[in-house]
């Protein structure tokens, strides 16, 4: 018999994608007597409930418990997920996310063979709709001017990782590295996988491991994730300080010197220093032309119709981690 493995998702209104993730997790090549799926919902006002309670009573040899997260954040629908698993196997899911056929298989097969206490694959990422805005995010996240080049967004090298999204780990990994911090509500995944190195734990990506997952559909939505992203950050960099990668400070320093420019181009209209607003206009338009020419670089098949909307994707994950970065310095935020 297969070793029993445990499928938790933290979910909140997710009643345009749940149904296509439990799919494809009925359609697992492993087991249904050997796995269990916890929708861990953040007390879902759609039609999200409904939905998983109808595809549980048709598909009655696939177990699917719904498990209430009055918290509504995603650290504690983890926790609660892992406190309820029953598997020896624990596998992190997305509501936002379709895996492929073999991927609950994959990852139990390489927990078993030791190739990392924390093993997990690459993202295919698909447009959240069919809008001009959905189709330019969706590349933008994959792009690693957008991803900062992280594995599971564009590595194609299986190998030793900082984090893998939607981990799979053991029930002894659990026991030993402990519950995602509560006090993150965004980089729990991170500060998760850095307490496991920090304990000679490995962390293992390999891209044969794949999973759909469907990028945020506006920028308005896209705006407050890389804000998220960006705000709690600085709270992971007090919790670890040698996490920090230079790359990851490139928003903030571009945001702040956006902003300097700004005040003094603002400034400069009521002292007559005319030169100053050029500097502004200089700094923008440079911006804006490395973003395109990296764009066309590091990508071949960037499709052209959507490049305005790309520029714009990426400008908005570097501004809006950004100014959560620096909001959050302001403000002390503590985990």
């Amino acid at each position: 018999m297969s070793p029993s493995v445990s499928v938790f998702i933290p979910c909140y209104n997710e009643s345009s994608t749940i149904e296509r993730l439990l799919k494809s997790l009925y359609e697992q090549s492993y087991s249904r007597s050997s796995m269990e799926i916890l929708i861990i919902d953040g007390m879902s006002v759609d039609d999200t409930r409904k939905k998983v309670k109808a595809f549980s009573n048709v598909h009655k040899d696939l177990s699917i418990r719904i498990i209430d997260n009055e918290e509504k954040f995603i650290p504690h629908a983890l926790n609660k997920g892992l406190k309820a698993a029953q598997g020896d196997f624990l596998i992190r899911m997305d509501a936002h996310s379709i895996p492929s056929t073999d991927y609950v298989a994959s990852c139990v097969d390489l927990l078993q063979k030791k190739k990392g206490d924390n093993v997990g694959g690459r993202w295919d990422i698909q447009p959240g709709n069919n809008s001009y805005a959905a189709k330019a995010i969706a590349v933008a996240a994959a792009h690693p001017l957008g991803s900062g080049g992280a594995n599971y967004r564009s590595g194609n090298k299986a190998c030793l990782v900082d984090t893998v999204p939607f981990g799979a780990f053991t029930k002894e990994t659990l026991s030993s590295n402990g519950f995602f911090n509560e006090e993150l509500l965004a980089n729990e995944d991170y500060e998760w996988n850095i307490r496991l190195k920090s304990k000679g734990g490995k962390i293992w990506f390999d891209p044969s491991i794949r999973c759909q997952y469907f990028a945020r559909k506006s920028y308005r939505a896209l705006f407050k994730q890389y804000f998220n992203y960006g705000y709690w950050k600085v709270a992971m960099l007090r919790l670890y300080p040698k996490s920090l990668r230079l790359r990851q400070m490139i928003p903030p320093a571009f945001t702040l010197i956006l902003l300097l420019s700004t005040m003094l181009s603002t400034l400069s209209l009521l002292f007559g220093w005319s030169y100053l607003p050029w500097l502004l206009g200089t700094i923008l338009v440079t911006y804006l032309v490395a973003l395109l020419l990296g764009i066309l670089l590091l990508s071949s098949n960037t499709p052209i119709y959507l490049m305005p909307g790309i520029i714009l994707s990426i400008a908005t994950m570097h501004l809006s981690w950004g100014i959560g970065f620096w909001l959050s310095l302001i403000a002390r935020k503590k985990a």
